[in-house]
């Protein structure tokens, strides 16, 4: 078993004293995935798999979801391989159908992490949920990236006090992430700052390949450690960059399908929670009874990658707006207000 223990600073509540905790990696952590390593004892040669991992899959659950034209396309990976290959991975892992009960035994793997504010907690049935992708869209300084930097610290809390008890990996396309910014919000937890600033790792893209190979890097960290979180801020802005023009909308939509798909993998695989940012554009069909006629960059493509769709506008002064766009479970039109720039992070809006 992978032991996830490092030291997490919290103030008391009673003695008002800094203690120290030793937090470890929850058992059932280890049921979640099958190591790619595990084929080596069902027939598969350890240089095959060492090509797997190469390729960015690190387990069994992971093989699972790539099709087999995919797989034949690593080097040195025949099609007779690759059957040989896919054969031993079903037997350690069930990828077929299942009852609804026990549909319903493995959501309670879902770890809810709160936001920090809790009307935007109750507004999220409990907080941002693993095992699914949530996107934040909205227009510049709507609140967007400020809850990005509060779910890097709740993240890391214990799950007792609604934390996710992981680490966070964040993947910057805007260059708005800022470490500094995180030492407040650890201090409104009563965190330490040097911990939480180690338990993430950063990344900065310059170009939608960039970004995808970022992804495919994560799959060997999250197959060793315990991510609880994964941020993609801002998921669309290289892909606007990259691709102009009509003539290059369909390659576009294509790349960003794949790049999505990636997204739901990881979730899935690793039961971690996927958080991205989205930018809007401007609706011109939006009709003259509409009063903010913006609608979500990425079109169909990212709109049905989404589990959660949370929709930022700006409120009075600091108060930001948050409102349920779609979510499966959720429902519709709830908006809520939020004091989203305080030193500690996402809060909620005084009276």
């Amino acid at each position: 078993m992978n032991i996830f223990a490092y030291a997490f600073v919290y103030r008391s509540e009673e003695q008002n004293q800094l203690q120290l905790v030793e937090r470890e990696e929850i058992d059932e952590d280890e049921e979640l995935f099958e190591a790619i390593d595990k084929l080596t004892s069902h027939g598969i040669n350890a240089g095959d798999v060492k090509k797997l991992q190469d390729a960015g899959i690190y387990t069994c659950n992971g093989l699972m979801m790539h099709t087999k034209k995919s797989l034949t396309g690593i080097k040195g990976l025949s099609e007779a391989k690759v059957d040989k290959i896919c054969e031993a991975a079903e037997k350690l892992v069930n990828y077929g159908y299942i009852t609804g009960s026990d549909c319903l035994l493995r959501r309670k793997a879902v770890v809810r992490i709160t936001t920090g504010s809790q009307a935007l907690d109750e507004l999220l049935g409990g907080g941002i949920e693993t095992l699914q992708i949530t996107e934040a869209f909205g227009e510049f300084r709507s609140g967007k990236t400020q809850l990005a930097h509060t779910l890097c610290v709740t993240t890391q809390l214990p799950t007792s006090m609604k934390g996710g008890n992981g680490k966070v990996a964040y993947i910057d396309t805007e260059g708005t992430f800022r470490p500094d910014r995180i030492v407040p919000i650890a201090e409104r937890f009563g965190m330490d700052a040097g911990a939480v600033l180690d338990n993430i790792i950063y990344a900065r893209a310059y170009t939608y390949e960039h970004q995808y190979n970022l992804l495919l890097g994560l799959a060997a960290k999250m197959s060793e450690e315990p991510f609880r979180l994964l941020i993609v801020d801002s998921v669309i802005a290289l892909f606007r960059v990259d691709f102009t023009g009509r003539g290059e909308l369909a390659e576009r939509q294509q790349k960003l399908a794949q790049m999505l798909s990636r997204l739901t993998k990881i979730a899935e695989e690793f039961n971690v929670s996927v958080y991205m940012t989205n930018q809007v554009i401007a609706d011109p069909g939006g009709g003259v009874f509409i009063s903010d006629p913006k609608k979500p960059a990425g079109g169909h493509v990212l709109a049905h990658a989404a589990t959660v769709r949370l929709m930022f506008r700006k409120g009075k002064g600091e108060q930001r707006v948050c409102k349920v766009f779609d979510a499966p479970n959720l429902p519709e039109s709830e908006a809520i207000s939020l004091q989203t720039i305080t030193p500690g992070g996402i809060a909620d809006a005084k009276d």
